[in-house]
């Protein structure tokens, strides 16, 4: 056994036994760790701040994309939104011991479902030191311990976060290891992906390449958070003002997240001058459209689109464009090329909206409002752990009842089974 595994291993088994503590923590004392863990991000802000600092530079120096590069980077608007997360999960009902359902059986036995955490959360992430507190505090709430790997690029962020949510914890006596980082070497990754029985569940999140390396090759239960390809249908019936603006909003919001579109589809039937002004309106904001050349159609500066186009999460100032005949092949086209995670519609049809609703299969399907919305904290949730893309357990925007399991209690008076 590998230095490496060794460290992985010892992490996982004192998160085991903290998870245990964790798993009977009073909503009082969960709350009271995540308030001041919340009111430790803003007082300590400069010593984050500095810490991620050091960890763009080494980045830039290294050439990163500039989109990881927002991924990356902190400021204090940033900061104050990720403690107004945790601060949203202080007023999120505690769902361990929630009783989800039951009945007396004919023999007198009764029965009740109930939630529980899940146990220990293993997370492995991609440059946003976000994910971190985020994942704090999900797993706090719901009872789990999280064992974190984030990336190397994010190390010193993610340091000094742990150090700061590990003070609250024991502040308020709970366990240090109820949150712990790993290695961020490779070898890491390796270990925790095959450590079954010392940890419940994995969740990847990140880019396409890293989401299938951990669903591939781990012998621990994976919940997918699937990448983005987002895409938004215009329809013949669309108010052509509505749907400029879904579509900025959608695209130049944040271009580095899972939820920004990068796909617009535009109805054949919709009017030439309707489908000019919707490529005006984004090549005016600056996005580079992807788009094979189409009759009646001038752009500025098209980039010919190939079938790779169809299917890329561009997390960039790109777009894809296509031309389809009605909602019929809308719903095929992203039958072909969505990743399930977020698409949306833009009509004035109650009818045609109905349609595409129950024929698109995504975690979530949006109707006259932008893809941005696929989001925890939009959705009421607090912070998220992520948008899962798959069907078993959990999917759409993953919040505190997702990070939890069911067990059945069974009360009897001395029953036996004839």
């Amino acid at each position: 056994m590998s230095s490496i595994t060794e460290v992985v291993h010892s992490t996982l088994l004192s998160a085991r036994a903290a998870s245990r503590k964790l798993a009977v923590a009073s909503t009082a004392v969960k709350n009271a760790v995540l308030e001041r863990a919340a009111a430790s991000l803003i007082d300590d802000a400069e010593v984050i701040l500095a810490a991620n600092e050091r960890d763009v530079a080494t980045g830039q120096a290294a050439g990163m994309d500039d989109s990881l590069v927002d991924r990356l980077r902190l400021d204090r608007e940033r900061l104050e939104g990720i403690a107004g997360g945790l601060s949203q999960l202080v007023a999120a009902p505690d769902p361990v011991g929630e009783v989800l359902g039951g009945r007396t059986l004919p023999n007198g036995l009764r029965l009740q479902k109930v939630r529980v955490p899940l146990g220990v959360m293993g997370m492995i992430y991609e440059a946003r030191p976000n994910v971190t507190v985020d994942a704090f505090g999900l797993a706090l709430k719901s009872g789990n311990a999280a064992v974190l790997r984030g990336s190397r690029s994010a190390e010193q962020s993610n340091r000094a976060l742990v150090a700061l949510l590990q003070d609250a914890a024991v502040a308020e006596g709970l366990p240090r290891e109820c949150v712990q980082l790993l290695p961020v070497d490779y070898e890491s990754i390796d270990a925790l992906l095959s450590a079954r029985g010392l940890v419940d569940v994995v969740i990847p999140r990140g880019g396409a390449g890293l989401i299938e390396r951990v669903v591939t090759t781990s012998t621990v239960p994976v919940i997918e958070t699937g990448t983005g390809n987002c895409h938004v249908f215009v329809d013949r019936d669309a108010d052509v003002d509505m749907a400029i603006k879904v579509l900025l909003n959608g695209k130049t919001r944040r271009v580095s997240v899972c939820n920004a579109t990068e796909t617009v589809l535009v109805d054949a039937a919709l009017p030439a001058a309707a489908q000019q002004r919707i490529v005006d309106a984004l090549e005016s904001a600056g996005v580079r459209v992807h788009a094979e050349q189409l009759e009646g159609l001038e752009f500025r500066s098209r980039v010919e689109a190939t079938e790779r186009d169809w299917q890329e999460e561009y997390l960039s100032m790109d777009i894809a464009l296509a031309r389809v005949d009605g909602v019929d092949a809308a719903v095929d086209h992203i039958a072909r090329f969505s990743s399930g995670h977020t698409d949306a519609i833009v009509t004035d049809s109650v009818s045609t909206a109905d349609y595409f609703v129950a024929r698109v299969d995504s975690a979530v399907v949006n109707v006259n409002a932008s893809t941005a919305f696929s989001d925890g904290e939009q959705f009421g949730m607090g912070a998220e752990i992520g948008i899962s893309t798959q069907k078993l357990h959990a999917r759409g925007p993953m919040g505190l009842p997702e990070l939890t399991a069911m067990k059945w209690i069974v009360r009897g008076d001395g029953h036996t089974r004839p």
